[in-house]
């Protein structure tokens, strides 16, 4: 006998309330210094000048740019450092202070204090650069704007799914676990999610998270603009006016449409497929932690240049008078193609898929293991 999703009993607001809020907390805590990684990748053009990556008549160049793109060039950009010009060992060209290493790889030198420091600006170079020069913490930069808005975001995404899929059901005739209702009460509750909750939280956390200062230097703590949630919030209304909360809204939107309405089809659809396979009301913990894993790197892989882009429109300062550089979606896209290639729009998405897929898996396995417990002890 097949146990059908649309059969199960219909979770109350609070139970999603509680375990979706429980579930983010915990997911959150653990997952987020991959988010920070992610967004200092995609924020790393806007400290580099355009002629660094502009095409040379090298033969080699194309296969360059490509490895430029998917892979950060080595370097270590900070304040007061001065810009050297990179070089190829298949290039004769020696006039200028220039390392250069094997294999015709490119090599980014910056000179500061009298000494060249390089390292890999890939995700686990990232990482130790973070660490070494502004302490393990700051790995947590932001962290205060995701717990802010993760009670309520949770809460929005898996009620709003709900009561989306209810309406749908009820205007369509269709059954709850039908594909195109989970697909179409997914995307609404993303669309949902990004209005309320999350474009404003997001743009706190990335001031917050974008900011190079040293966590374990007090005077540099005292200095930075962004302190926490409230007064980042605060600050960003004062200086540039309560929409610039609401900066890259619109590709906010479609990434987090696109991402839950993959997401929670992809799970009810297997959750399903299991509980039909193995003839039990409920998933084991294990297994709504792979399905949701599984579920959650999906959406990823489609919509990161609308992340890449949203990070770039919410990392800009709004200063009256001036043009800033991204002004829209499009234009952003093409920009960031030209300047730095196609492949740029996924610079990123490794730690993202470090940071959505386990954070996905946990995401659900603690949601549900939550809502078990109170259905079990009639605490909801």
């Amino acid at each position: 006998m097949s146990l059908k999703i649309q059969n199960q009993k219909r979770k109350k607001p609070l139970q999603h309330l509680l375990a979706g809020g429980f579930a983010g907390f915990v997911e959150s805590s653990i997952c987020h210094p991959f988010d920070t990684i992610k967004t200092r990748l995609q924020l790393r053009r806007q400290s580099q000048r355009v002629e660094a990556i502009k095409a040379r008549s090298s033969l080699m160049e194309p296969a360059l740019r490509l490895k430029h793109s998917l892979v950060e060039p080595f370097a270590v950009i900070g304040r007061g450092a001065s810009w050297v010009e990179p070089s190829l060992q298949s290039q004769n060209k020696l006039n200028r202070n220039v390392t250069t290493i094997s294999n015709a790889v490119p090599k980014y030198n910056l000179k500061h204090n009298k000494t060249v420091v390089t390292a890999s600006l890939g995700p686990i170079g990232t990482a130790k650069r973070i660490i070494q020069r502004e302490g393990f913490l700051a790995l947590y930069k932001g962290l205060g704007a995701v717990y802010t808005g993760i009670i309520p975001k949770m809460a929005i995404r898996f009620l709003s799914f709900e009561q989306y899929r209810e309406f749908l059901k009820a205007t369509t005739g269709a059954y709850q676990s039908n594909t195109s209702i989970i697909f179409s009460a997914g995307l609404a509750s993303g669309l949902t999610e990004a209005i309320l909750i999350v474009t404003p939280a997001e743009v706190c956390k990335i001031r917050m998270q974008a900011q190079y200062h040293s966590m374990m230097d007090p005077s540099q703590l005292r200095k930075r603009k962004y302190t926490n949630v409230f007064q980042t919030a605060h600050t960003i209304v004062r200086e540039e006016g309560v929409t610039a909360l609401y900066k890259g809204l619109l590709p906010t939107m479609l990434r987090q449409g696109c991402n839950q309405a993959v997401n929670f089809t992809a799970y009810q659809y297997i959750k399903q497929k299991v509980l039909d396979h193995q003839q039990t009301p409920q998933l084991q913990h294990w297994q709504s932690l792979v399905i949701g894993g599984l579920s959650g790197g999906m959406g990823p892989m489609v919509n990161n240049p609308l992340d890449v882009v949203k990070t770039r429109l919410q990392k800009q300062v709004i200063i009256p008078g001036k043009i800033t550089k991204y002004t829209g979606i499009l234009q952003a896209l093409k920009l960031i193609s030209k300047e730095e290639g196609i492949f740029a729009l996924w610079k990123g998405i490794i730690p993202r898929l470090l940071r959505i897929m386990p954070g996905q898996a946990i995401t659900f396995m603690t949601y549900e293991a939550v809502s078990s417990f109170l259905e079990m002890h009639k605490l909801s």
